[in-house]
């Protein structure tokens, strides 16, 4: 496939693209930028500093007081469009390689429509916090369903999530606890088929893509483990939801279906050089650094090793990634500028 051709034929149809996203990168926020940002002590200054970045005057035509939300739709939708316009010129195989990262946006949607409709949420309220990515047609139907197999047959099998939902049909019933179960299984599913992919297209693209997908189901594997803990699930579910393309798999993946407490998911992650670190530095008292944050710090250092070759898809992946996350760093420290609390407006992760 594409990704595996030498630069001159992988430049005849993804040149251009390729060109178009490292310039889409260029205009990522620098730690300047951050403690600018920082530095406001409103989001009309907030506002006028991210006009002098890339994001220029995204914000405009916003009558009135500016809200954390209002930023938030149109940091997303400046992100789709970017999207959008790179997927509409795009051609095999990496017009389907962009649709694979379309798909975890859609996992999220689904779980969000379901666990929205259990707690009498209106499907139209729902469905402005889906995210622009994830939006399929069928989504507003979702209310009308009350089991796994209705969920399938009335919306998800015609959607490309499909293929990816056949382990859930058996389950019973629409509760918080399998609601989780469905979302980890369509995720394991998605993350395994595009690992396969990104596998089939070869070359650089199958190193730099295994590498990161690798990572993210390890770190799935691992936070799922630590949230079940207390729960009712048990190990034997459990391990049914690891995804088996990572780095601990098999014998680390064993390891944590056997994990009671989260200092055996530690001892685990000791023999894993890459993520033993990111354990000794995690603690949950203040001023730590929560695992979580060492997680995502790890997923942006992988994302902005990507661009360091040519020649592959991964960045396409990469640049999504990198600006989901100055998303979230943006709309952190716009909270706590809307909230005037500013002892924690530095828990932000850069990027570069």
């Amino acid at each position: 496939m594409g990704g595996g051709m030498s630069g001159p034929s992988f430049n005849i149809d993804n040149g251009y693209l390729e060109g178009l996203i490292r310039g889409f990168k260029n205009g990522i926020l620098t730690r300047n930028d951050y403690l600018n940002l920082v530095q406001c002590e409103t989001l009309e200054d907030l506002k006028v500093h991210l006009q002098s970045t890339d994001y220029g005057s995204f914000l405009a035509n916003e009558p009135g007081p500016l809200s954390v939300s209002v930023i938030d739709d149109k940091l997303r939708n400046k992100l789709v469009l970017e999207f959008q316009h790179i997927r509409n010129q795009s051609v095999e195989p990496l017009s389907t390689f962009l649709d694979y990262i379309t798909y975890s946006y859609m996992i999220d949607n689904i779980v969000l429509l379901i666990t929205g409709t259990l707690h009498q949420r209106s499907i139209s309220e729902l469905a402005a916090k889906c995210h622009p990515l994830g939006i399929f047609e069928q989504m507003e139907a979702i209310g009308a369903v009350s089991t796994p197999a209705e969920l399938y047959n009335t919306i998800i099998v015609d959607t490309p999530l499909a293929p990816f939902f056949l382990d859930c049909i058996f389950v019973q019933d629409l509760d918080e606890m399998n609601i989780e179960i469905i979302r980890n299984t369509l995720y394991k599913n998605y993350l395994e088929e595009f690992h396969n992919f990104c596998q089939q297209i070869g070359g650089i693209t199958a190193d730099v893509m295994c590498e990161i997908l690798a990572f993210e189901a390890d770190r799935r594997a691992i936070i799922i483990t630590i949230n079940s803990f207390g729960t009712e699930l048990t190990k034997d579910d459990r391990s049914k939801l690891y995804p088996c393309c990572g780095k601990l798999h098999p014998e680390g993946l064993s390891a944590l279906a056997r994990s009671d407490d989260y200092d055996q998911v530690r001892a685990v992650a000791d023999y894993y050089a890459e993520y033993k670190v990111l354990f000794e530095g995690a603690g949950n008292n203040p001023g730590d650094k929560t695992l979580e944050d060492k997680l995502f710090e790890h997923e942006v250092k992988l994302n902005v090793f990507s661009f360091l070759q040519q020649f592959h898809f991964g960045v396409f992946y990469s640049f999504i990634k990198l600006k989901e996350q100055e998303i979230r760093n943006i709309i952190w420290i716009s909270e706590c500028v809307a909230q005037r609390h500013r002892t924690k407006i530095d828990n932000y992760i850069p990027i570069f």
